[in-house]
């Protein structure tokens, strides 16, 4: 992992823990010095509130940053039902824009060291009619980070997502994996399979959680600046 700017953490599948790794990222930067502030530009599944629709994944990232930030920039795009993005814009009338978002990107890289990007879904999530998650990622030109959860279909899944990232061109600055089922089967097999078979680094192991814990996480990555 070089000295990027930031970071965008993916994953390999929805539910994976693309937010328990994104906070564990902010809390060993900020362990580090680094001023760090946090992206979730999509969610699905918010709640409506007083002050409109909230991501509690959002919210949490929003906690994290190491400055105060209204819940907008965090969270620019956000949805009621739990859907795919693109289908849940479109039922509220709106187009996501991945130059708004790389707008308010830019905006946090003013004033914090590091900015870590969490998507949505997979790498290949369609955003609109015409772009995916993965133009997203282009058009911040943030190293990558990969959320593999280990579970069943987890190799095929984490080998073509590692594929379709270096082929857009993207650093793959490595990838975590999250334990997921704390009873699954060949859990270490299919990590060393991994290891095997990426060329990006192993960032870290995390443990099945009985709840989200930044530090904890943080415990348990080991990166590499320069």
């Amino acid at each position: 992992m070089t000295d990027s700017p930031g970071y965008f953490i993916t994953g390999t599948d929805t539910g994976v823990g693309k937010t328990v790794v994104t906070l564990g990222l902010m809390q060993w930067l900020q362990d580090r010095g680094q001023l760090v502030a946090a992206m979730k530009p999509v969610a699905s599944g918010c709640e409506r509130g007083e002050g409109g629709l909230r991501n509690a994944d959002a919210l949490l990232l929003q906690r994290q940053a190491s400055m105060t930030l209204p819940y907008e920039q965090i969270n620019p795009y956000s949805f009621e039902p739990a859907i795919a993005p693109h289908v849940a814009a479109a039922e509220a009338g709106v187009r996501i824009e991945t130059d708004t978002i790389a707008a308010g990107c830019r905006a946090l890289l003013g004033i914090a060291d590091r900015v870590c990007v969490e998507g949505v879904g997979g790498w290949l999530v369609p955003l609109n009619e015409r772009e995916t998650v993965a133009d997203l990622a282009v058009t911040l030109g943030l190293e990558v980070v990969l959320v593999v959860g280990i579970r069943l279909g987890c190799l095929n899944h984490a080998l073509l997502s590692a594929r379709a990232i270096e082929s857009s061109g993207l650093s793959l600055a490595g990838w975590v994996a999250n334990r997921l089922p704390p009873d699954a089967e060949y859990a270490d097999e299919n990590i060393a399979a991994l290891e095997a078979r990426l060329a990006a680094p192993l960032l870290g192991i995390i443990p099945p959680l009985d709840e989200i814990d930044a530090r904890r996480v943080a415990s348990c990555l080991s990166l590499v600046t320069e």
